[in-house]
């Protein structure tokens, strides 16, 4: 028997809200100076709040995954990329920009990936196993991807481990234990996978959407590769923020349960205004999950945190010598082709 509350709940859990942000025309009128000014182009993940999205879309800028942003942002002209997303995304920038400025909307915007995988204890896993390939995702710190030979995202995860595959290589992989158990089965390469996760994703119950199909019977399921294997194994499709968001015209359906940040409710009802989409339900409030499927860093980027003069203060500097080693296993990931 379905909780009443339950349904009620998730039957008010729609787009609707993520269609009406809103920013006044002075707001965009101050932002656009500030950038013009500052010769700057703001570039924002999908994960940030709706009017952060807007204000790229509306200033000239760029909204993407992680991998999009990276590939875009090296490609511009300007002197200084404003990053509205988490930390690990503006040094990904001044890799691939080392000449360029990156300012941060708030630079105290980490990402719990990043935080799951210290340096000195990788360094050490990675020494006590030389023969393998390192391969981590783009959700880790500048000093852990000069570790690396390969930097990737989930968009193009799969491929680059199937690449490696066919090659023989033995894999280290970290640190999303997820997404890394999710490349495992799909490849069946041998893979060494870091005990790390997504205080988002990881709160995707099997359960609960299990209990959102009973209420939505024809909507089709689409979820990040960084949620649980049981969340997985339900999905209609699996795969990357940007590819969540293509395969809604893969399906027919009119209705679509999204197990991934919310902040990507945003583009998707601006893409498809006339599709219903429904927030997968997580556990709540815990220990782990203090913002039911919304990261409580992409949430410091907001409108009421873009204040010019502060972001100025929120640059990006890594060492050279990081910079240096980091841009191999970047560079790899950005020029890869399947």
């Amino acid at each position: 028997m379905l909780d009443s509350d339950l349904i009620q709940n998730h039957k008010n859990l729609l787009r609707k809200s993520y269609s009406q942000a809103y920013i006044s025309d002075n707001t965009i009128s101050s932002v656009k100076n500030f950038l013009k000014q500052e010769d700057a182009v703001l570039i924002a993940h999908y994960y940030t709040d709706p009017e952060i999205q807007m204000l790229a879309d509306l200033t000239g800028g760029f909204v993407g995954d992680s991998l999009e942003m990276a590939r875009w942002g090296s490609k511009q002209k300007n002197q200084k990329l404003v990053i509205g997303g988490v930390k690990f995304m503006g040094e990904t920038a001044k890799i691939l920009s080392p000449n360029k400025q990156i300012f941060m909307i708030n630079l105290q915007a980490t990402c719990s990936l990043d935080l799951s995988c210290p340096t000195d204890s990788f360094k050490n896993f990675v020494d006590s196993n030389k023969d393998h390939t390192v391969v981590v995702y783009a959700n880790t710190s500048a000093e852990i991807k000069a570790l690396a030979d390969w930097v990737v995202t989930s968009s193009i995860a799969v491929d680059v481990i199937e690449h490696l595959n066919d090659n023989e290589a033995k894999i280290i992989w970290a640190p999303d234990k997820y997404l890394g158990n999710y490349l495992k089965t799909k490849t069946n390469a041998e893979m060494l996978i870091w005990n790390g996760s997504c205080v988002v994703h990881e709160e995707f119950k099997f359960k609960g959407i299990v209990n959102i199909k009973n209420i939505y019977p024809n909507a089709k399921v689409l979820v990040h590769p960084e949620s649980p294997s049981q969340v997985i194994e339900i999905a209609d499709f699996v795969g990357s923020t940007s590819q969540i968001i293509k395969a809604v015209d893969l399906f027919h359906s009119e209705e679509f349960i999204i197990a991934t940040d919310k902040g990507i409710f945003y583009k998707l009802s601006e893409q498809y205004p006339n599709k219903k989409f429904i927030e997968a339900p997580t556990s709540g409030n815990s220990a782990t999950c203090k913002s039911c499927a919304h990261c409580p860093w992409m949430a410091m980027n907001n409108i009421n945190s873009f204040i010019p003069e502060n972001i100025l203060k929120n640059e990006v500097t890594l060492a050279n010598e990081v910079i240096d080693k980091a841009s191999k296993s970047i560079e790899r990931m950005v020029n890869f082709q399947k």
